[in-house]
């Protein structure tokens, strides 16, 4: 789909991850916020299952990025993560800047996050729209493919089995 250009945000640890640290690896990615209520929690439970989907000798690597990056410090993607059973040598959360984050999410990645305007939320945790897909990038660092996980047509339990596989085959690419 494109290439994924060079970033530098902060993992949940505060330690600063590039795109260096990710090349040679697989890696899949999506976008979400803690204090979220509907769908984030979702996508996290999935990302948790494509986690435990994969062989533990696998080098594919997960990556969330929080579109809500003010309340969403290193602290709290730690215990968010931790929550969830994330595995911290397989699976990082990242923040940075709203600007760095948006740019490097809507350029590199083709994840969207848009604020919900105040008088437009229906609770507190309302508070932006975003993408629901998973994006899987290569070890070259390309955009390679993404995958739906919400909505009225899609199928968890189906649509894991095609990102282990999509996984798996570039893996084995050179």
């Amino acid at each position: 789909i494109g290439p994924v250009a060079d970033f530098a945000l902060m993992d949940q640890d505060g330690r600063i991850t590039t795109l260096a640290d990710l090349t040679n690896h697989v890696w899949v990615a999506d976008i979400i916020f803690t204090r979220c209520a509907g769908s984030c929690p979702v996508m996290s439970g999935q990302m948790k299952s494509l986690q435990d989907a994969l062989p533990p000798a696998s080098g594919t690597r997960l990556v969330t990025l929080t579109t809500d990056p003010d309340f969403d410090t290193p602290p709290v993607l730690k215990k968010y993560g931790e929550r969830f059973g994330a595995n911290p040598n397989r699976w990082i959360f990242l923040t940075g800047t709203k600007m760095e984050i948006g740019k490097f999410a809507a350029n590199s990645l083709k994840l969207s996050a848009v604020p919900v305007k105040p008088e437009d939320q229906q609770n507190p945790a309302d508070l932006f729209i975003h993408s629901t897909i998973f994006v899987i990038v290569d070890k070259q660092a390309r955009l390679r493919g993404t995958f739906e996980t919400q909505g009225d047509s899609v199928n968890w339990t189906n649509v894991l089995p095609h990102i282990v596989a999509t996984v798996r085959q570039l893996e084995h690419e050179k």
